[in-house]
């Protein structure tokens, strides 16, 4: 199992790339990588195998025929670029995905164990303030579920 955790800045240089911390490059030992649009305005990146379990999920659990199934695929697969670390632990950001994220020169790059959150670090930022009150809901239904698997009451 993959272990892509931490949160680091990096910086976006001239040429649109990324440097990629090295305690996460030890872990992506893969190639090629796979970039795409993520939630909140952030991009994903994965590795190989684990962007080719999140594709067939997506397209197992989805249908051409349903809206709001299209617009899924249309924002996670259609952009989905591949990409390699370079010799200098840098990946590129191609320009429509950068719009995307609207990253700016200072970035996030976010581990979630399987996958990995590059970030402006200006909108991250934003994010984790205006989201607190659904942190602190979410964290409460956890700790709800876990009670109630191990047989204790709220």
């Amino acid at each position: 199992m993959l272990n892509l955790t931490g949160e680091f800045n990096v910086t976006l240089d001239e040429k649109s790339r990324i440097s990629l911390p090295a305690s996460m490059r030890r872990c992506l030992d893969e190639s090629p990588l796979h970039l795409t649009k993520g939630s909140e305005a952030c991009l994903w990146l994965y590795p190989d195998n684990q962007w080719n379990e999140t594709q067939e999920t997506i397209m197992k659990n989805t249908d051409p025929f349903s809206k709001k199934d299209r617009e899924l695929r249309r924002r996670i697969i259609g952009p989905k670029q591949e990409v390699e670390i370079d010799k200098a632990g840098r990946i590129p950001i191609a320009a429509s995905l950068r719009e995307y994220a609207g990253l700016s020169k200072e970035c996030i790059v976010l581990g979630q164990v399987e996958y990995i959150e590059i970030w402006d670090e200006e909108r991250y930022r934003q994010f984790l303030e205006d989201g607190d009150d659904e942190y602190n809901a979410a964290s409460e239904e956890l700790s709800l579920r876990l009670k109630k698997q191990r047989g204790v009451s709220g």
